[in-house]
């Protein structure tokens, strides 16, 4: 609010909007939008972020923004995508937005050679970037590399999957013909893995992973293709508005007339496996003329043909062709393939009736005979033989005979449908995989050191009718979020913590529980699917109600009549489930799952295909009949788990890139209706939040997203070290090389063994890691250079010690001449020590016979006589000296005489005592008299003095006694809260996991409910639900006029509701019972005028206490969300706000606290040190002192105090932004020895630093609240 800054707030389909925050509710932030003025509306505070300077800048790397949030990544991608700037980066990730349109040069040779081999980030973001930068970390780390393509389909994961491997076979290909095979392969696997989807006009209906192998010399020697999961529920049945697999259109479209007529091929609409679905073909212009008339369907001649830049089925079967030829294939092998194509159309048009006998079976209609024999022909097989096989089925009994006894049944026509229908899948099943082997065959290798692979796979899907194929897509998008999670955060952060760089944890949602419900063994999905199968009569109603059965309660499975959307309402329990994915719940129509979960054909149509007369077509089922055998054998029915085998090859494939380094292209679809320049924020935002974007976002915030250990980078430069530098500590050796770059400290980190860089100085990184010997020569010079240069300041630092040394020899020297002397004293000074004592003794001896001379010059009787004695004494003093001096005496004959002496001496003082005594008691008596007058002004002083101190402890002693009185009674009040504790603990315990878990679904059900408006958009309608569904899911703009008091006051409840489950606000009504003032919805300024003007006590106490409260919230969202390296304003001293966080005060009501107070003045001080000064001065010398007047519960006036800063002085109403806004219970103040202070001590500092003219100024402003200070000054001036 006083900042003046826009933040972002969120919006219902532009994902966030600017606005500035014009007032602060309970638990809300009340923001009124910035192209709307006068229109507000309340938005949660914890998504609400801090906008930047400039909204309509963008960076490359959203790292280098200096918030890092949500709001600020989908701003910084929609500012780039409306500059036809489709990449972003978030640290070494990139974010790729689909443009549906042609950028002219994005992806042109010339950008494909400025890319090479230059560094990430010193060029804009680029799919070209990432692919070099895997091709550079394989050769500098010897390491294989996988780039993970993921996004939802019609994001442009295909199409970043191409730019990939031309990037790398045209820059670091051996410019043999195997480069161009692996490019031109991809063509061929599109041709017959893609078809059009209601989302992606060439989506990919299979999932694969492309690896290009390079040789020692680090070139391109082949490739290798895995592919997962073809849809083939897509060969037999397809939507309205979709397509099957391109491959049948195209030959329709382009063949020539001889294959036309040899194939036996007509429009798409005149077969059953195209017309159910879109029989249009893609065509431009000038193709659709092209392509003759008798072989368009009535629909394409109606509407027209199929508009996309990328797909043309007629010059697309010419290029497939062209391409065919380039990786190997020749003439009769590619008509085998059309055959097999055309083949598979011809049996879809086989029809069934009823034979009307009591048999039960069926026979063929009379129109399906040519048909049938074009079958027959085109996939090698007997016509007879074929028309048996696709009416009955054989069985084989265990008795009867060695073999078993063999039996025919009849099928029924609907059996006879699904037996055709399983037949084409597994033909074209087998089809594909014969394809994708010989384009595995085109390009072969002998050997390989490294690989750079990348996944291109379907993304998440969700339509209205979801089928296994979905599913298992799903769950495999499952198991690579959870890799990424791994990858990304859990490892990162745990790497973090082995190097000791301190960074703080990032929390993450973990999918693990998920993944356990379809992939465990017995109870998951699968296996029970697996299970239902392998029973004698399986049925998926059979299979649903096993899955609902065995995970009853688990949060993330549930029935479909708890969807969001009508159609997915009206299935029965036993029709499907719903799953709750990471990115959203996702309803599965269990309709065909067990048919779909069964690879194996039933053994007539096995045998037919295994013993074809056509060599190709038996060559495609040559593994069936060799698996044949052992099934027999197990004595089990005929059953090949297609789940089962696609969870082996997921598992295979994620441990292939856990052992891989790995880079992350997140592609986003950018609206639903796939047309260029409309960015759907909300969509987007979505996106990103299920790809984990968020959460990376957190994690950079204060992390090291590229690193490299010290002995790899010393290594990469030995070869190229003079035999000088190769004698240097890996370690230092890399310190010397940073020294010689110039990098600046803060922005990399030493670990333990490994270095460091922060996120945005990848050109840093990448300059060191480059591996170019020409530039790692340029790098070991600097190196040197900087080497010599250490090494010339070591050489003068050498030299000032040679000349510290050489002077400390001199004093070394000096130093023994010293001693020398000195031994030779002491034994000198021993020889003669007893004289030399003796004469010592007898000097003091004279020098006291000089006093005594003193003495009798003072005396005023009997001088004579004393001065003669003295004179005696004084001769024989001397005579005894002359005597020391000229003989050798002993010790003891010098003890005698000089004893001698000292007893005349005593004598003569004795009697000089005598009569000096007599003279000064008189003295002596008038000096008693004046110390008595002075002894009695001092004690008269002293009383006045312990007065003033004794009056101080008694105020004190109270101060001390009421302190302790009230916490005696704070701890009365916390055990009688105990007990009520123990009492509601079990019921606690049980909301607060209830609140737990209504806190995660309703997050799940905000992402349910995201994804099902997105389904809505396009394909159903939503439910309105807005009675049942939760506050945080619904739109923000309650100013709309849809919505009517009843509707606000509804949801208000609901909020209240939902905040009421917590353990704090149950015991603050426990303790407070029901407000009388409902303050809520009053503003922010309305709160404060209340104060400043209101009479009545109870509103004014529940108007501070609301005030206060959302002071309180308001900070703690600032603290939140302030800027990167900048240190989080201090209001009061940290012992204060620890002490509040640790303990927070009981609730008490506003007026019982008014009354209990009785608005008390009472006064604190404690010691105080600013956050700036924290480390700075460890040894505390620039300690300040905080003072606190507290006028009742809350503060009314402040100080703080340092030694080399003018004083802050504080007072409500003015400055309550910057004021402690805890009550006096919450600082904790009371209970702290020695904090509370007179007031007198107080108003003496609060003078002495100008306080009473600055309360004077802001009562005259009428900025000040009324308090027990305005008051007495006001007085005081009056």
């Amino acid at each position: 609010m006083d900042d003046g800054k826009p933040v972002w707030a969120p919006h219902p389909t532009d994902g966030f909007q600017l606005g500035m925050i014009v007032d602060i509710g309970a638990d809300t932030l009340t923001i009124e939008p910035l192209n709307h003025k006068g229109k507000t509306f309340l938005a949660p505070i914890n998504q609400v972020f801090p906008g930047e300077e400039d909204v309509n800048k963008h960076v490359e790397d959203n790292c280098s923004l200096m918030y890092l949030n949500e709001a600020t990544l989908l701003n910084n991608v929609r500012v780039r995508y409306s500059k036809d700037k489709i990449y972003t980066y978030v640290a070494n990730i990139l974010i790729a937005v689909n443009p549906y349109s042609d950028i002219p040069k994005l992806y042109s040779p010339e950008t494909i050679k400025m890319y090479q081999g230059r560094s990430l980030g010193t060029l804009p973001p680029h799919v070209y970037a990432v692919a070099d930068k895997a091709y550079r970390d394989m050769k500098v780390l010897k390491m294989s590399q996988s780039i993970i393509v993921s996004g939802e389909s019609g994001a442009g994961k295909t199409e970043n999957t191409k730019f990939v491997l031309r990037y790398l076979t045209s820059s670091y290909g051996t410019g043999q013909d195997i480069d161009e095979r692996i490019v031109e392969a991809n063509p061929l696997l599109e041709a017959f893995g893609n078809a059009k989807t209601v989302r992606n006009n060439n989506s990919s209906r299979f999932g694969k992973f492309v690896e290009i192998h390079f040789n020692e010399k680090n070139a391109v020697v082949g490739g290798f293709v895995s592919h997962y999961l073809l849809e083939k529920s897509r060969i037999c049945m397809q939507s309205a508005e979709e397509r099957n697999y391109h491959i049948f259109y195209r030959l329709c479209a382009g063949a020539s007339e001889d294959i036309r007529r040899m194939l036996h091929l007509s429009s798409p609409d005149t077969f059953r496996y195209l017309n159910r679905g879109c029989t249009r073909y893609f065509a431009s212009k000038d193709s659709d003329k092209q392509i003759m008339q008798n072989r368009k369907s009535p629909e394409h001649m109606k509407v027209g043909a199929l508009k996309d830049p990328l797909l043309d089925d007629q010059g697309d079967f010419n290029r497939m062709c062209v391409a065919m030829k380039k990786i190997g294939l020749d003439d009769t092998e590619k008509l085998n393939l059309f055959r097999v194509v055309a083949g598979v159309l011809h049996l879809g048009n086989i029809d069934f009736e009823e034979t009307g006998s009591t048999s039960g079976g069926c026979i063929l209609k009379n129109q399906s005979s040519q048909t049938l024999e074009y079958c027959a022909e085109l996939l090698g097989l007997d016509e007879e033989d074929l028309r048996v096989s696709l009416t009955t089925r054989v069985m084989l009994t265990t008795s009867g005979g060695a073999k078993g006894t063999v039996i025919k049944v009849p099928l029924k026509v609907e059996q006879a449908n699904n037996a055709r229908d399983a037949l084409a899948k597994a033909v074209y099943s087998r089809l594909f995989d014969h394809v994708v082997k010989r384009v595995n065959q085109c390009f072969p290798f002998q050997t390989s050191n490294n690989f750079i692979g990348v996944l291109d796979i379907a993304g998440f899907e969700y339509f209205e009718h979801n089928s296994f194929e979905q599913f298992c897509i799903n769950y495999c998008n499952e198991k690579l979020q959870q890799f990424f999670n791994e990858r990304i955060l859990k490892e990162e952060q745990e790497l973090y913590q082995r190097e000791g760089l301190g960074v703080n944890e990032v929390h993450y949602v973990d999918n693990q529980d998920c993944i356990d419900l379809v992939e465990a063994k017995v109870v998951g999905i699968l296996d029970i699917l697996d299970e239902e199968n392998r029973l004698p009569q399986p049925s998926d109603q059979h299979f649903a109600e096993a899955v609902h059965s065995k995970h009853k309660d688990h949060f993330r499975l549930t029935v479909p009549r708890k969807s969001k959307l009508t159609v997915h309402r009206n299935l029965r329990d036993d029709e499907g489930f719903i799953v709750r994915h990471f990115a959203g719940a996702v309803c599965y129509e269990t309709t065909q799952f067990v048919e779909k979960n069964n690879d194996a054909l039933h053994m007539s149509l096995e045998s037919l295909v295994c013993e074809s007369k056509d060599k190709f077509v038996k060559d495609l089922f040559e593994n069936f009949s060799n698996s044949r055998d052992s099934k027999q054998k197990a004595g089990k029915l005929s059953f090949i788990s297609v789940g089962n085998k696609f969870k082996t090859q997921l598992n295979l494939l994620l441990e292939k890139l856990r052992s891989t380094g790995s880079s992350f292209i997140r592609c986003v679809k950018p609206n639903l209706k796939m047309v260029p320049h409309q960015f759907e924020g909300a969509q987007i935002l979505s996106q990103l939040q299920c790809s984990g974007m968020v959460a990376v976002l957190d994690l950079m915030q204060g992390g090291f997203p590229s690193r490299t250990h010290f002995h790899e980078l010393y290594n990469m430069y030995k070869q190229y070290m003079p035999a000088k530098l190769t004698r240097l500590d890996p370690r230092l050796f890399c310190k010397a090389l940073f020294k010689a770059l110039g990098l600046n400290y803060n922005d990399y980190k030493f670990g333990l063994t490994r270095v460091f860089f922060r996120p945005g100085k990848f050109a840093e990184f990448d300059q060191i890691m480059k591996s170019d010997p020409d530039h790692l020569l340029e790098l070991l010079k600097r190196v040197n250079k900087w080497l010599i240069m250490s090494r010339w300041k070591k050489v003068q630092w050498c030299s000032l010690s040679v000349i510290k040394l050489r002077n400390k020899m001199c004093y070394r020297a000096q130093a023994c001449i010293k001693i020398q002397k000195t031994v030779r004293m002491w034994l000198c000074k021993k020889r003669h020590k007893p004289r030399v004592d003796g004469m010592v003794k007898v000097r003091n001896l004279k020098k006291t016979l000089e006093k005594f001379t003193e003495v009798v010059s003072g005396l005023k009787e009997g001088k004579q006589e004393m001065v003669k004695q003295v004179q005696e004494l004084s001769t024989a003093i001397d005579t005894l000296m002359a005597k020391m001096k000229s003989t050798v005496m002993s010790r003891k004959q010098i003890e005698e005489e000089y004893e001698a002496l000292v007893k005349r001496s005593e004598g003569l003082l004795s009697s000089m005592q005598k009569r000096k005594q007599e003279e000064e008691e008189r003295e002596r008596l008038k000096r008693i008299q004046e110390e008595m007058e002075r002894d009695r002004k001092r004690r008269e002083e002293e009383d006045q003095l312990r007065k003033q101190e004794e009056e101080d402890r008694r105020l004190k002693s109270e101060m001390e006694q009421k302190r302790k009185q009230e916490e005696e009674e704070r701890r009365k009040r916390e055990e009688e809260e105990r007990l009520l504790q123990a009492e509601l603990e079990v019921q606690l315990a049980l909301e607060r996991e209830e609140a737990t878990q209504r806190q995660t679904v309703l997050e799940q059900e905000r992402r349910d409910r995201e994804l099902a408006m997105r389904i809505a958009q396009s394909e159903a309608e939503l439910i309105q639900e807005d009675a049942q569904m939760d506050p945080s899911l619904r739109s923000y703009d309650f100013s709309s006029p849809s919505f009517s008091e009843r509707e606000k006051s509804d949801l208000a409840a609901e909020i209240a509701e939902l905040l009421a489950r917590g353990v704090q606000v149950q015991a603050s009504k426990a303790a407070a019972g029901v407000k009388k003032y409902d303050l809520s919805k009053w503003k922010y300024a309305e709160l404060r005028d209340a104060i400043n003007t209101s009479c009545d006590i109870e509103l004014l106490a529940a108007c501070r206490e609301e005030f206060h409260r959302r002071l309180k919230v308001y900070h703690a969202w600032k603290s939140k969300n302030k800027k990167r390296n900048t240190d989080t304003e201090q209001r009061a001293p940290k012992s204060v706000t620890d002490y509040a966080e640790q303990n927070p005060a009981p609730p008490v009501p506003a007026r019982q606290q008014e009354i209990a107070m009785n608005r008390q003045q009472r006064y604190f001080r404690i010691p105080f040190i600013r956050p700036a000064d924290q480390y700075k001065d460890p040894a505390n010398k620039k300690k300040g002192w905080w003072y606190a007047h507290f006028d009742g519960p809350w503060i009314a006036r402040q100080m703080e105090l340092h030694p080399d800063k003018h004083p802050i002085l504080l007072v409500a109403g003015k400055d309550d932004m910057e004021m402690c806004e805890l009550s006096l219970e919450e600082t904790g103040l009371t209970r702290k020895r020695g904090a509370e202070i007179l007031p007198r001590q107080f108003e003496e500092i609060w003078e002495r630093c100008g306080g009473i003219q600055y309360l004077r100024n802001a009562i005259e402003s009428k900025q000040a609240r009324p308090t027990y200070a305005t008051a007495m000054l006001q007085n005081l001036l009056k």
